[in-house]
């Protein structure tokens, strides 16, 4: 697979272990209350009650609509947060940029989500080939992000892009992992900027 970075591009301040700095949980939302409603509504618009969903960088809430869905699992780096969520019906820690193999079944979910938390990624590419895998034909990921982030912990190719440009590169994700069409959502419904991008498996 091609790659979607340069070893510069993927460079972070902190060079610790990622699982040292999530350590403990942080149950905050990383958003204002505008971003977070935006985001509920655009899954809303994309679900299906008994879709099966895997919120991918999860933690304590998954901004979810109440939709009636078959399972929920959920992936991310502190245990307690995770524990947190009602909306998960199973969960699994892991470090994406340890290890970027989804420990879940080929075309098993209908929707991916990850909130919030692509800004961290080092291997966005082999990790958005896996969303691809765990889809079903015409199935969606929809990756959203603000202006917020932990600098020490985001990549360079990241901190030193525009929104703009931020939201052109989540675009190459998707096409470096197979997707076949991508969305993208900018709205302004609070303080904070409001950026979505969601990418479409191919039909069978």
């Amino acid at each position: 697979m091609p790659g979607v970075l340069s070893d510069v591009d993927r460079k972070k301040i902190d060079t610790d272990d990622d699982g040292q700095f999530y350590e403990l949980p942080r149950f905050v939302t990383h958003a204002d209350d505008g971003f977070t409603s935006r985001l509920t509504t655009v899954y809303e618009s994309k679900l299906t009650p008994g879709d099966r969903v895997f919120d991918a960088m999860s933690s304590w809430i998954s901004f979810l609509p109440d939709i009636q869905l078959e399972y929920v699992v959920g992936q991310g780096l502190n245990k307690a947060e995770l524990e947190a969520n009602d909306r998960l019906d199973e969960y699994f820690v892991q470090d994406f940029n340890n290890d970027q193999t989804l420990p879940l079944s080929e075309n098993s979910f209908d929707i991916v989500c990850c909130a919030l938390s692509v800004q961290y990624l080092q291997y966005p590419g082999e990790l958005f080939s896996e969303f691809g895998r765990i889809l079903t034909p015409n199935g969606s990921a929809i990756v959203s992000f603000t202006n917020r982030m932990f600098p020490t912990k985001a990549i360079r190719a990241w901190r030193t892009r525009s929104m703009d440009e931020r939201a052109a590169l989540v675009e190459a994700y998707y096409t470096a992992g197979g997707f076949s069409e991508t969305e993208r959502i900018v709205a302004q419904p609070q303080t904070d900027p409001f950026y979505a991008v969601i990418g479409r498996q191919p039909p069978e």
